[in-house]
């Protein structure tokens, strides 16, 4: 069946439908990752958003029950060069088509995804519908006059507390949209993870009584959840913390410092990262639209620890005088290199230092 992708400048991307036989829009974003189509389609920062797949072949290797991200997958839409209907994996359960319609999420193959690339790098990131049969500007035009929600944080947390047991130290993972690879990283630390909503208080957090909290990444604007930043504000002279991608955002937004949107954003498997205080480079996973506005860090008492090779935007930060850390980035990968993994060694190797010095 014809399907059409529309952006809101009036240009226009014709193909084929797979997946779900459903009309949509979202935010049209590209990723430049050559595997991993799975993580992406359930990494819950990709709310709302139709996925741009640069990669030309996808669907080649199936869908696997172990490599979902989260439980029910929140994007828009996936739109490819060419989708492959019979993968060849011994892990493979289900083929993308079939995982797309389990979802009701729409796919769109047949179209040249670079050319389309290129366009969101030239213009920036823009709506997007997908339309079924045959269209025209003038009657998908006026699907854009509405504005995509804000509530993406709150749609994806989870609803209530939840543990994982361990038997290392207690960690409470703040969830704006977690990806299940940071659990799964805690978990091979043994620790014992409670996993709690979005908005939780200072107070609600500290009668778990854990020994450091972790924040999440998530989807949106990081303005767009303001009941974040009490929170943290009254954790960070207290536990400690450490932040991913969304969860980097929100502490510099509850230190005093700002954040903007991207032209295009930082979305793949292979952005270079240098950390400022050693010099090494690290090759990392990322998927961000917004980033922190360096020089309103000035007054905070955070400082900037890791910076983008590409275009220099700020990757990493650390506070002066609370136990807080954050990375733009995926050091949990899922999908990308596992460079930067070892950030979670720091993390627990902090908690470790903070518990001596309060048992003192």
């Amino acid at each position: 069946m014809k399907r059409t992708l529309w952006l809101e400048d009036g240009t226009s991307f014709v193909g084929t439908a797979f997946g779900a036989s459903v009309e949509t829009i979202g935010e049209v974003v590209f990723q430049t990752g050559m595997t991993g189509y799975q993580e992406m389609l359930s990494d819950p920062s990709y709310c709302d958003q139709l996925i741009v797949l640069t990669n030309p072949l996808i669907g080649n290797y199936g869908v696997n029950r172990e490599d979902f991200e989260t439980t029910v997958p929140m994007a828009k839409g996936l739109i490819v060069k060419e989708v492959c209907d019979t993968p060849s994996n011994f892990r493979s359960t289900a083929t993308l088509h079939d995982t797309l319609k389990r979802f009701n999420i729409p796919g769109l193959a047949g179209v040249d995804t670079r050319m389309l690339t290129r366009h969101l790098r030239s213009l920036g990131v823009m709506r997007g519908v997908l339309v079924d049969g045959d269209s025209t500007w003038e009657t998908v035009q006026h699907r854009f006059d509405v504005l995509l929600p804000t509530n993406q944080v709150e749609r994806v947390s989870t609803k209530r507390a939840y543990v994982s047991t361990g038997s290392g130290p207690r960690i409470a993972l703040i969830d704006f949209g977690a990806k299940l690879g940071i659990m799964r990283e805690l978990v091979k630390r043994d620790c014992e993870v409670v996993v709690l909503p979005h908005d939780v208080t200072a107070e609600e957090v500290m009668r778990y009584e854990p020994d450091g909290v972790m924040l999440s990444n998530g989807p949106g604007d990081p303005k767009d959840v303001p009941t974040a930043l009490p929170l943290i504000e009254r954790l960070m002279p207290t536990l400690p913390i450490f932040g991913i991608c969304l969860g980097h955002q929100l502490i510099a937004l509850a230190s005093g410092a700002n954040t903007f949107k991207l032209p295009f954003g930082h979305r793949g498997a292979n952005h270079p990262v240098v950390e400022l205080e050693t010099g090494a480079v690290t090759i990392t996973s990322q998927n961000h639209g917004y980033a922190v506005d360096e020089a309103s860090l000035a007054t905070t008492g955070l400082v900037v620890t890791h910076r983008a090779v590409n275009d220099g935007t700020v990757e990493g930060v650390k506070h002066l005088h609370h136990p807080t850390f954050s990375v733009q980035y995926h050091p949990e990968a899922a999908p990308g290199p596992y460079d930067a993994n070892d950030l979670f060694d720091r993390f627990m190797q902090l908690v470790q230092e903070n518990k001596q010095k309060v048992g003192m």
